[in-house]
């Protein structure tokens, strides 16, 4: 995982990637995606937490690659996560919306690794995270791939120092075979060669995001992490990368958590929907679920929203076929 943001990052060099070189891999299989739920209930609701003892390997099912539970943080006396029990599917997509304050950015740093929460277990493919030394969290770490909002990139290199930072820092592959890889990710993303010599401030938005998801991809997790990757951006730009993030799903077979505020993102691309309220999980279930299932405070947070959820929903729906 390559820490570039200031919200999430312990420590991290800022000075641009030099070429040493480094490992890469092949991509997962990919998976078809599941067909949204034509209405309330319809859908296979999300696992819960196993009830076993907790220690180093998780009682959870070999589909659950993320599992939290009952995860608190406090902060001195402030409490902001509150018993948190959640699940992550393999290959399946999990959206954690929430307003201001709820707790997402924290969730996310618990989650990858970055911050330990107060109490609780945190699995990761199998590894409870939280009784790690800082070196078996480093292996842990590369099993995500982030994509920040704004992409992050470093201003100050090029598109192909950019993508080529995670396999500089962590493999000692060649110049040629690094340059190979940057070139093929991108491919795979839709970009080609004539990207690698400009620097950010020459991308569009669009492509900003393809270039921050390349090098997130670049050592190949089976994680990616999503951070608010719709904020800022015009309705036609998020479709875009909300198709972006389908995409590479089904391409690479990787799991998806993406934290968002953006309710049409969620009830295009989520298999799961968590709604995070003062720390706590209020609701949870397929979009359609926390739409129209029982939940009023959920279906409240999406009427305020404003987003026809319903057109949106049917449209997945025939896109799914």
């Amino acid at each position: 995982m390559v820490l570039v943001s200031s919200r999430l990052m312990p420590t991290s060099a800022q000075n641009g990637a030099r070429w040493a070189a480094a490992p890469g891999g092949g991509a997962g299989g990919a998976r078809s995606p599941a067909a949204p739920s034509d209405g309330p209930g319809s859908a296979r609701s999300p696992a819960a937490p196993s009830d076993g003892p907790g220690g180093a390997r998780s009682p959870a099912a070999p589909s659950d690659i993320v599992v939290l539970r009952d995860v608190r943080k406090a902060f001195g006396e402030q409490e902001v996560l509150k018993g948190i029990d959640m699940v992550c599917r393999r290959t399946e997509t999990t959206c954690v919306v929430g307003g201001s304050g709820a707790g997402k950015t924290t969730l996310l740093r618990l989650i990858v690794a970055l911050d330990k929460p107060t109490s609780g277990h945190i699995y990761v493919d199998g590894e409870d995270t939280v009784p790690m030394g800082e070196r078996q969290l480093n292996a842990i770490r590369q099993k995500f791939g982030m994509v920040y909002q704004y992409a992050a990139l470093l201003d100050s290199i090029n598109v192909l120092d950019n993508v080529a930072f995670p396999l500089v820092e962590h493999t000692r592959l060649p110049r040629a075979e690094i340059r190979k890889r940057v070139v093929d990710k991108l491919a795979a993303l839709g970009l080609d060669e004539s990207v690698l010599p400009k620097y950010p401030a020459e991308l569009s938005g669009g492509m900003r995001k393809r270039v921050g998801l390349a090098r997130a991809l670049m050592l190949d997790p089976p994680i990616v992490v999503y951070d608010e990757p719709t904020s800022g951006l015009d309705p036609l730009t998020s479709r875009t990368v909300d198709d972006l993030i389908e995409e590479t799903r089904r391409r690479f077979g990787i799991t998806s958590i993406v934290i968002t505020h953006d309710i049409a993102s969620c009830f295009r691309i989520a298999d799961q929907a968590i709604l995070l309220s003062a720390g706590q999980i209020v609701a949870r279930g397929t979009p359609w679920d926390l739409a129209r299932g029982g939940n009023e405070l959920a279906r409240e947070f999406i009427a305020e929203s404003g987003v026809d959820v319903e057109a949106i929903w049917r449209e997945r729906q025939r896109r799914a076929g």
